[in-house]
């Protein structure tokens, strides 16, 4: 059973930054590719952004990109999300998630393709 544990939300002004840490357990973390996911008030889950399961691919939805940079650790099994320039519409509750796939060579962003999430850390842009 995989364990995901988002921290690092809250409230901040536009413009302002957050940096979003997922912790991971209970399988060999850097065999898979990580993403986040966000949900806002009466809106779908969309996709954030995803990191290969070795590191050195990443892949951004277009409002979020330049702005948000995902990283990941193997070695301590956490994935990030420094959020800069954030604004309004950046609020949401924030997911973390794990392929389903071990060593997946492209980066998805279905969230059908994720088996795993976090119960969500709350991100407040106030204007």
């Amino acid at each position: 059973q995989v364990q995901l544990v988002e921290s690092g939300g809250g409230l901040v002004q536009a413009g302002g930054s957050l940096r979003l840490s997922c912790a991971a357990s209970g399988r060999t973390f850097s065999s898979y590719n990580m993403g986040w996911f966000r949900q806002a008030p009466g809106k779908e889950r969309e996709f954030v952004a995803a990191i290969r399961w070795s590191g050195g691919s990443t892949y951004y939805a277009n409002i979020v990109k330049g702005r948000f940079t995902i990283s990941r650790d193997n070695a301590k099994n956490t994935v990030d999300l420094q959020m800069n320039s954030l604004k309004p519409e950046d609020t949401a509750v924030y997911y973390c998630a794990a392929d389903r796939a071990k060593f997946r060579t492209v980066l998805t962003t279905t969230p059908g393709t994720y088996d795993y999430w976090g119960p969500g850390t709350q991100v407040t842009v106030s204007s």
